[in-house]
Formats: structure tokens, C-alpha cells, sequence
């Protein structure tokens, strides 16, 4: 079949899925995203070639286009043309169980051909059931001390809160749950999955009996064959469709965990955050403050070793010593560089040029040399223990409990190690690199972090070079209405292989919606004058409302400041995001509603991007000020810097169109289907006033734009 066909093939099959479906709504917006996929993934080369054929469509699709139908149905039946598989990557778990729960059961049904799918998690997500023995008491298994607790790690608050319960003593909860759970096993009523739990274990309790790479033995463990994870693993290689989240696929590169990208298509959905989520991946950190590990680790390597009858080849107990001797010398020698410039004990330092302070190139460098010693002799032995276990498999359970037992040391071994390598480094381009301090936890924390700049670089490197055929979605990756900021960002700027298309949301803006833009005396920039003029003017605009509405805040303080100025009558209409869960929030507010009263959420990003609030749940968004990026991020500062020494303007080629898609995500909330009709308040001037702010009005959906003068409504 050459492309020609097997593109024509798969737009029939999304043609069939609309005229199957009951009461689909068909949209030209969402055949064109889907003529588009088909037409661009069909001539691409999967497997072995010498020069192989790749393609990325990059796809802004509007609210209300239907996205994941668009390429579901399309990429189902090309995938299954080409007899591979269809990887489909998310940033949420909201928009993960859409497509487990609804999307692709509803495909399904109507598909003359049939398909499977099945949802990919990390290992953690799942119970490693010989730990759960050995936790549960079960008759017939091993003393628990083979997998002693990481007693460096604060109590989360759940878990103090718990442990200062008068009802249950805390290790007597633990011992209940674990017993729960492994009863659970037995009897078939739990499938080792944490998220089919009806409630969720606090998560230093889960850390325990979680399933984890440096854990593992895989094949030579006794408990291989009803491993919860590796029976969902099984599934995942039965399936023609796996939904996966970016985070999954970005650290999976290179392993097995999921099917080589270069041998199946993919789909990123919620594109936008790919490189974000990049950044995470491939930075680093080590905490200077928990050290107590270190005490455990030669203690417990010199055990193992002799249960395995080895010679270590190092002194451990030497190096592990000198080890935290230099690493508590550092922690004191930053600690000393933070408090020379922020008062108390809570703050961030970002060294310039990512340059590391002079006095700090020989401990970072000692340390750097202990623990790759420490770290080459844990491998070591670990391979060992491996070995005895695939020669001897009577030993399996003995060579199972070892490992897992040196399993908790290897990545904190290997945090320290990469961390003082990425602190070390000095390049073309730096490395942001900071220490941070805080005490939220009631202690004094110090961590030391170094993370790449530029995300672009690390997904051309890493990811488009195993990238055969794929689609990168989301309703806003264009920004003041141009793909240029996301594509740099991404990783494709440049790349022949590349293309963009925008798909128009269906909804008609200029009639179903209006943007006003409050005219405040203060400059938003001076923010305590603006703040106070800003929360006035929306304590008013709040007496106004009769239904559901959204109030967005760029920080907390701005947040509590509307709050603490909220008269008793308002205090029973608003619900505050942190006042209590998500779930119950929307729920309350949703109840509220169709009750026939007003209520009102205040919220900050998380609330900006995902929440959908149909209809009267949300008739009018205020936006409380342009939501620009803190100035404190060290990573962001640390690009703006670099930037500078280049000749570059940090502000117009990051700062506003990072802003500008954050600004389209905000007044993406207003409208959310053809019948609603919704109001965007924003009371920062500067989106009329200013050159950028007319760069990112470009780039919003096509609203009636008015201006609020002294309480006077004109036309902007």
C-alpha cells in the first residue's frame, strides 16, 4: 500500500467513526486535522533504513475541534495498516482517563476493525509484592529489616498529622495497611495497581512496597510471574494502543519499557508542555541537608557482601565516612554563600553564568570521587547478586531480598554523582544552577539543583532523532499568533520535517463572547498600588455575579490579599483553591450552581489550564493581572542572562510569548461549548496599552474587545 492509499484509508476511517457515532457532531476544523495526520504520517519510514522518511505535524487545534477523535481514529487504522502501534503520550491524568474511560471505548464500538488499548504507568505506580511480604507479616517470609525505611525523609504533613493521632499509633496504621493490602492480593480482590485503590496510602507508606528499577531483579525474582507490573507490562505488549504521559516516554528513551518510537506512531497531546517536562528529565538535584543515609549505606553493603560471600575491593566504610564529611562541608560552605545574601534560612541562590563559586570546585570534586567509588563497588555487587541469582535460582527470594535491600542507596548515590558532574560542567552554553533552603517542612532542607536551559536542545538530541512519525497537539502551542516561540521550545525549529497547521475552534468568539480590559490608575508594575486598586475593582465586579465564575491570580499573595478583603456576604459565594481538594472544590461549586446561586473559584496556573466549567459553571473569567512568569525561576533567569551576553532580548523572545500562551490558556476557561456565552474581565492595561500586550491580544480567539474606563464600557 503506498502513502497515497494508506493516507486515503485512514481518513476513511475517521470518516466512518463521524457517521457511526450517534449524535456526532461533525466540524470541517477537525477532517482538516485529521486529512492533515493522515496525509503527513503516511509516507513515513517505521524500522530499519538507511535514510529513513520522518514527519511531525505540529497541530494547534482550537477548544471545541475535537482533537483526540481527530487523530484517534485516523492513527488507529493507519497503525493498523502498517501493523505497528499507536503511542499516545499526555501531560495529565485527566486527559489520560478521557481517553481511557471515554474517547477510546467510544472509537472502538464503531471501528469495523478491532483494536486494544491499554494505559502505560511508571513502575512506582504498582506494589512490588515481595516487599509487601516481607512489610505484611505473612507466615512463611523473611525478617522486614531487609527493607528498612528511609528515616532521612521529614514526615509529609499527612503523616505527621497522622502521627500525632491519639487514636492510632503510626507503625500500627503502616502494619494495617500492608496487611490490607496483601489480603487484598490474595484473595483477587486488588491488582497490585495503586490507582485502583479506593483510597490512596499516604506516600511515605507506599514508598516502601513500591515496585522500583533499583529493586528489581526482574526475571530472577521469585515473585517474577505475579508481578503486578510486569503483568501490566505484558498487556502494554498485547496492545495496538497505549496511553502514556510525556514524563513516561521521555525517561523511558533508550529502554523497553514501551515500544520504540522509531517502529510506531505517536502522538503528544498537550504538546505544549513537552518542554517543560524535558527540563525535568534531564536535571539534577542532591539534598545536603539528610545525610544519615550515608551512616546506613556502608552498614548495609558490607552485609550484603557477606551473605554473598565478597570481597567489597573498597574500604566503604572509609569512603562512605569521607563522603558525608564532604558533603556536610559543602552544604556548610553554601549555606554560608546563601546567608550572605537572604535573611533567615528560606531563600534560593542562583550563580551567575551558571560559574560555580571558586570555594566550592574542591568539595564538589571530592565529592564527585567518593561517590562514583562508592557507586562503581554498589554496582558491583549488584551485578553479583544478578549473576547468583540466574546461575542458581534456588537463591532467587535470598538474591531478591539483597538487591532490593541496595536497591533505596543507588539513586541517591546517583543524585550526588550527576549533580556534582552538571555542577562541574562548563560549556558554550551554562547550566542554570542554584542552591535553594527551606524550611516548610520544619527543618532546614538545603538542596543544590543544575538543570539545562534551553529544552529545544535536549528534545532535538534525546527525542526527534528516534521520532519516526508523529503529531504534537494542543489548543495552544501558537503564541501571539505565530508557532515560532513553541517550535524553538520543542525542538523543530529549523526541521525540514516539520510543519504547522492551526485548526480554528468552532466557536464563534465575536457572539458568544466579549473581552473587557479594565483601565486601573496604577501601573501593574508597582504592585502594592496595583494590587489594592485591582482587588477593589474586583470585589465589585464579584456583587455583580448571579452564576458560575473564575477569578485567575498570578501568586498566592495576590490571592490572599482578595481573599482577607472578601465582606461576610462574598465569604459564602468564593471557594479558595488550597482551602481544600480539587475534587471537592468543583463538586461544591458545581452544586452551588445548580442550586441557582452564585459561586465564584479563586485560583492560580493549575486552575488556568484543563479546568472545563461548561455553561453557567463559569459565565465570566477575571484575570488579575497579565500572568507573567515570577521573576525568581532560577532556570528562566539563568536563560534571560545568557540570552543578554549573546545581544539577544530575553523578554521579547521568551518572557512574552511564554506569557502570551499562558494568557490563551486563561481565556480558553470563558467558553467551552457552541451555546455558552462568557465574559474575560482582565485588569491589567498593559494588554491594550503596550506593544507586547497587542502581540498577545493577536493572538487570542476573536472576542469583542472592550475597554472599562472609570466604570465607562467603550469599545477598545
Amino acid at each position: 500500500m503506498n502513502s497515497e492509499e494508506l493516507a486515503a484509508l485512514s481518513l476513511a476511517a475517521f470518516d466512518h467513526m463521524v457517521a457511526a457515532t450517534p449524535g456526532f457532531r461533525s466540524r470541517t476544523g477537525q477532517r482538516d486535522m485529521a486529512q492533515d495526520i493522515a496525509t503527513t504520517l503516511a509516507g513515513v519510514d517505521l524500522g530499519a533504513h538507511d535514510d529513513p522518511i520522518r514527519s511531525v505535524a505540529v497541530i494547534q487545534a482550537g477548544t471545541g475541534v475535537g482533537k483526540s477523535a481527530a487523530y484517534a481514529a485516523t492513527l488507529v487504522a493507519m497503525a493498523q495498516a502498517r501493523k505497528t502501534r499507536l503511542l499516545i503520550s499526555t501531560a495529565t491524568v485527566a486527559l489520560q482517563e478521557q481517553l481511557m474511560t471515554k474517547d477510546l471505548p467510544a472509537l472502538a464500538a464503531v471501528l469495523p476493525t478491532p483494536f486494544s488499548y491499554a494505559l502505560a504507568k511508571g513502575r512506582a505506580r504498582y506494589v512490588c509484592k515481595l516487599k509487601l511480604e516481607q512489610w505484611s507479616g505473612l507466615p512463611g517470609v523473611n525478617s522486614v529489616e531487609m527493607f528498612e525505611s528511609d528515616e532521612d525523609v521529614p514526615p509529609s504533613p499527612s503523616t505527621a498529622t497522622r502521627a500525632n493521632s491519639k487514636t492510632q499509633d503510626p507503625e500500627e496504621r503502616r502494619m494495617e495497611l500492608f496487611d490490607s493490602l496483601a489480603q487484598a492480593l490474595a484473595n483477587g480482590t486488588w491488582n497490585g495497581d495503586r490507582d485502583q485503590l479506593a483510597e490512596q496510602p499516604d506516600g511515605q507508606d507506599w514508598a516502601l512496597v513500591a515496585a522500583e528499577r533499583h529493586t528489581c531483579t526482574v526475571r530472577h525474582c521469585p515473585r517474577f510471574r505475579q508481578c503486578s507490573y510486569y503483568q501490566a507490562r505484558n498487556a502494554l505488549a498485547e496492545a495496538d494502543v497505549i496511553v502514556a504521559n510525556h514524563d513516561l516516554v521521555l525517561a523511558s528513551l533508550g529502554m523497553k519499557t514501551l515500544p520504540d518510537l522509531d517502529n510506531c506512531l505517536v502522538v503528544f497531546d498537550e504538546g505544549h508542555h513537552l518542554p517543560a517536562v524535558a527540563l525535568d528529565q534531564f536535571s539534577s538535584s542532591m539534598d545536603l541537608s539528610n545525610l544519615r543515609w550515608l551512616d546506613r549505606l556502608p552498614r548495609i553493603m558490607l552485609e550484603v557482601g557477606e551473605k554473598m560471600h565478597s570481597e567489597l575491593g573498597e574500604d566503604v566504610t572509609t569512603l562512605a565516612r569521607e563522603l558525608k564529611t564532604a558533603l556536610h562541608d559543602l552544604g556548610r560552605l553554601m549555606m554560608d554563600l546563601l546567608r550572605s545574601t537572604v535573611v533567615g534560612y528560606d531563600g534560593t541562590q542562583r550563580w551567575p553564568g551558571g560559574v560555580l563559586p571558586e570555594a566550592l570546585h574542591e568539595p564538589v570534586g571530592l565529592s564527585l570521587r567518593l561517590a562514583s567509588s562508592l557507586a562503581t563497588v554498589l554496582d558491583d555487587l549488584g551485578a553479583q547478586i544478578k549473576l547468583l541469582a540466574r546461575d542458581d535460582p534456588s537463591q532467587a527470594l535470598h538474591c531478591s531480598m539483597l538487591y532490593a535491600r541496595l536497591g533505596p542507596l543507588s539513586p541517591k548515590l546517583g543524585s550526588v554523582v550527576s549533580t556534582c558532574e552538571l555542577l562541574l560542567e562548563h560549556g558554550p552554553q551554562p547550566l542554570a544552577k542554584w542552591l535553594k533552603s527551606d524550611t516548610g517542612s520544619g527543618l532546614v532542607v538545603l538542596t543544590v539543583h543544575a538543570c539545562p536551559m534551553v529544552p529545544g536542545d535536549l528534545l532535538r538530541q534525546h527525542l526527534w532523532t528516534q521520532v519516526r512519525g508523529a503529531v504534537v497537539t494542543s489548543a495552544t502551542l501558537a503564541s501571539c499568533g505565530t508557532f515560532e516561540y513553541f517550535l524553538a521550545e520543542a525542538g523543530l525549529s529549523g526541521d525540514p520535517n516539520a510543519h504547522t497547521l492551526e485548526v480554528h475552534s468552532p466557536f464563534d468568539y465575536s457572539t458568544q463572547g466579549r473581552l473587557m480590559v479594565v483601565e486601573t490608575a496604577a501601573d501593574p508594575k508597582h504592585v502594592d498600588a496595583y494590587t489594592r486598586e485591582m482587588v477593589t475593582e474586583l470585589i465589585a465586579d464579584l456583587a455583580l455575579v448571579q452564576r458560575g465564575a473564575l477569578v485567575l491570580f498570578t501568586s498566592r499573595v495576590q490571592m490572599k490579599v482578595a481573599t482577607d478583603s472578601l465582606a461576610a456576604a462574598l465569604m459564602e459565594v468564593v471557594l479558595v483553591q488550597g482551602q481544600m481538594s480539587r475534587t471537592r472544590l468543583l463538586a461544591a461549586h458545581q452544586a452551588r450552581v445548580e442550586a441557582g446561586r452564585p459561586s465564584v473559584i479563586f485560583g492560580q496556573q493549575s486552575f488556568g489550564e484543563g479546568l472545563d466549567l461548561p455553561g453557567a459553571l463559569c459565565e465570566t473569567v477575571f484575570i488579575a493581572k497579565l500572568p507573567f512568569t515570577p521573576p525568581s525561576d532560577p532556570v528562566e533567569e539563568a536563560r534571560a542572562e545568557w540570552l543578554k551576553t549573546l545581544g539577544r532580548d530575553p523578554f521579547a523572545e521568551l518572557v512574552i510569548p511564554a506569557t502570551g500562551i499562558r494568557l490563551l490558556q486563561w481565556t480558553g476557561r470563558a467558553i467551552r461549548t457552541e451555546e455558552d456565552y462568557a465574559t474575560v474581565i482582565c485588569y491589567d492595561k498593559r494588554l491594550l496599552r503596550s506593544g507586547y500586550g497587542k502581540r498577545m491580544l493577536r493572538g487570542l480567539p476573536g472576542y469583542e474587545v472592550l475597554r472599562r474606563v472609570n466604570g465607562v464600557i467603550e469599545a477598545a
